[in-house]
């Protein structure tokens, strides 16, 4: 076991205004556990608090209580405990989705804080988490497949929205301090009063440092938030909400296989190799106004501003270069509902405008041996470019409940998108490494149907159902930053439907379950190819997606808790083939084949996830938990072909919380208790037989204190 190091960090946290023409089940504050999980209060399907056993959708939550607990150091210790969701550790917080979908950089996913996205269409990050403060959220939803008619493009896989914490009713301060291994330290601090008889703030700092356990991986962040919750009058509700969040993270490398049996902390770059620096701003003001007992309207203004400047580390091998990419974001998003005596119907408008700009730099690289130790600026732009997206999404959706056992849910969503691309460079365009498009604008629309329905057949057992389509655009990088790629400005949005079947319930008023089968199919898929010299991108990949998903939370006695997620898939290739060219030594010239993954597993699609965490709260010492945690995931093909697997791993986990009072905790986790060697993603291109492993956390101790007053 490795010694803990030293200590800083803190984020941000928002909140979330609930409706007050909530039915009283739903009254409930997010941050506590509900006694039944039909019960539990979910926000993220209407932006508003719904009691889950009226959602026909699988949702996952993580309270605050349970964050308070895990003390997430990266999003995946929480996420990774909701049945389905598989969040890989990159280093620092960088991360990899994987909910119904393959472990990828894709954007299928919403990351989303109250409900809001933290970035617009088209400027999807992978490793988006890190812009939002975890740790203090009042707690994370986890919507499995489309969402709902509120949402848009690139809601397929699933939507992550982490609630802020609400400002509170009387003074309050918290503090606390971790350290760990590595150079671990964080801290985090929050408090809040009451301004007056009628308005409340709140404010939330996290730092974070850490030097990472393998060589030249330092990680910082330091985030700032701020909540202002006020009541102007009568039926006139307000909450605004700040973030701030800058990152600065090293480049980690992959490893091939001799390092990583042999050499787990080698880090083949060195220096800034790789780096990213992030700057992510967000406010969002939103004004509630129940004009009777009927009625809610909602308007949200909101504000993003982002700069990112990297070195893409999958690129220093082959096309070194420095990005610098920067936007900002005006929206908009208008909401009405109306209740009736047996539903409700709401209807909305979201608007974003976002105008971006996107430089990209040539660097030369240093390299020693298989070591990147340095590089150095060009002053050559392979990129310059400003694209303005703008997007209107009128929807409706709607509720009603026929009988007092069946709930009927139907939603329609329409977007609009009109991107404006303007290339900056005035040198003629002839390096066909870098193809750069023309100044040109490209549009798109899509139309999203839902349906779903909740059948009661017992007080405490539900049956649900639902069919959702969903899309994603292509991203602005996608489309106007090709590299030897051509025809990508002629993309169309991804297409997928799903449908899914779930069972809920409570058994002897004790035990919690959740059983979901789903079945996705997804259409005109972005694919990649080479024909002869040249690479092209194009609509052409069919993909198939099933999967059954079962959580199950139980008391066992007084002393002790069990919670079970486990999940089996089948992810495959239905239509999805292309031209591969490669260099042959036996002619010295390049070879070309068809290649065709019909029937194939998808890449890098485990077919297993699994979390078990038990509990143990003893009686004789009151205050006390201790929690072991096994975490599994299960095996992959690491590219199309299906010639060669990741076998998975499976890694134990402890902590120990002591409440010596409402006031003051100590805590501590060991991680990967049996020193596992693993790997958190492993990947080989097609044609290439050495495959690269991300290696993931050695047996490493955390250990905190947190105090209130």
């Amino acid at each position: 076991m490795r010694a803990p190091a030293a200590f800083s960090a803190c984020p941000l946290a928002l909140a979330v205004n609930f409706s007050p023409l909530l039915t009283p089940s739903a009254q409930a504050e997010t941050g506590a556990l509900a006694d039944s999980a039909l019960e539990q209060v979910v926000v993220t399907a209407t932006r508003e608090a719904k009691v889950r056993s009226e959602l026909a959708e699988s949702v996952g939550v993580v309270t605050g209580e349970q964050l308070a607990y895990i003390a997430p150091a990266h999003p995946a210790d929480a996420l990774n405990r909701v049945a389905g969701v598989h969040v890989n550790n990159l280093g620092g917080e960088g991360h990899m989705t994987s909910i119904r979908q393959p472990i990828s950089t894709a954007g299928v996913y919403l990351f989303l804080e109250d409900g809001i996205p933290t970035r617009p269409t088209g400027f999807f990050n992978h490793n988006g988490l890190y812009e939002i403060n975890v740790p203090q959220s009042a707690q994370l939803e986890v919507t499995k497949g489309p969402a709902s008619a509120l949402y848009g493009s690139d809601a397929i896989g699933g939507v992550i929205n982490a609630v802020t914490k609400a400002a509170p009713e009387e003074a309050e301060i918290s503090l606390n301090g971790e350290l760990g291994a590595d150079g671990w330290q964080r801290a985090l601090i929050s408090g809040g009063n009451k301004v007056g008889e009628s308005s409340a703030f709140r404010l939330d700092l996290n730092s974070t440092a850490s030097d990472g356990f393998r060589e030249e991986a330092d990680y910082t962040r330091t985030s700032m938030s701020g909540r202002f919750d006020s009541k102007f009058a009568e039926g006139w509700d307000g909450k605004t909400v700040l973030s701030y969040s800058t990152i600065d993270q090293s480049g980690v490398s992959g490893l091939e296989e001799a390092d990583y049996r042999n050499n787990v902390e080698k880090n083949r770059y060195h220096g800034d190799i790789g780096y990213r620096e992030v700057e992510a701003l967000r406010l969002s003001s939103e004004l509630a106004h129940t004009p009777d007992e009927y009625s809610l309207v909602t308007v949200t203004p909101f504000y993003r501003h982002n700069s990112t400047v990297m070195m893409p580390s999958w690129m220093v091998t082959y096309d070194p270069n420095i990005r610098d990419t920067e936007f900002s974001s005006y929206g908009l998003l208008l909401k009405y509902r109306r209740d009736f005596d047996r539903g409700e119907v709401i209807v909305g408008l979201d608007a974003d405008y976002t105008p971006s700009e996107y430089r990209e730099e040539r660097i030369t690289v240093i390299r020693e041996g298989d070591i990147y130790s340095d590089y150095a600026r060009t002053g050559e732009f392979t990129y310059n470019f400003a694209a303005e997206q703008t997007s209107v999404s009128p929807y409706v959706h709607a509720e009603y409940a026929p009988t007092e056992q069946l709930r009927l849910s139907a939603g329609l969503r329409y977007d609009v998108f009109d991107v404006e691309y303007e290339d900056r460079l005035d040198t003629p365009n002839e390096d066909p490494s870098h193809f750069r498009p023309a100044s040109q604008g490209r549009d798109y629309d899509n139309l999203s149907p839902k349906l779903g329905a909740v059948y009661k057949l017992h007080d405490n057992h539900q049956l649900y159902a639902s069919y959702r389509h969903a899309f994603r655009a292509p991203t602005v990088g996608t489309l106007f930053r090709p590299g030897s790629s051509t025809g990508t400005t002629e993309l169309e949005p991804v297409t997928s439907v799903s449908q899914e079947i779930g069972l809920r319930g409570v058994v002897a008023e004790a035990v919690n379950y959740e059983l979901a089968v789903y079945d996705m199919t997804t259409e005109n898929d972005i694919v990649s190819y080479i024909e002869g010299d040249t690479r092209k991108t194009t609509n052409a990949g069919e993909t198939s997606h099933q999967g059954v998903e079962l959580s199950v939370q139980a008391p066992l006695g007084e002393e002790w808790q069990l919670a079970l997620s486990y999940a089996a898939m089948q992810q495959e290739y239905k239509d999805y083939s292309y031209v591969f060219s490669q260099f042959s030594f036996a002619c010295f010239c390049m070879v070309s084949e068809n290649l065709n993954f019909a029937g194939n597993d998808i890449g890098k699609a485990p077919r297993t996830l699994g979390n078990l965490a038990l509990a143990y709260t003893p009686t004789w010492l009151s205050g006390l938990r201790v929690e072991l945690e096994w975490s599994h995931t299960g095996g992959y093909y690491t590219d199309e072909t299906n010639t060669q697997e990741y076998a998975g791993h499976d890694l134990l986990n402890l902590r120990a919380t002591h409440d010596f009072s409402n006031d003051l905790s100590v805590y501590a986790r060991l991680s990967n208790v049996t020193d596992e060697r693993y790997s958190t993603y492993t990947a080989n291109q097609v044609g290439d037989p050495d495959l690269s492993y991300r290696p993931g956390l050695p047996r490493s101790m955390f250990a905190g204190v947190r105090y209130r007053f």
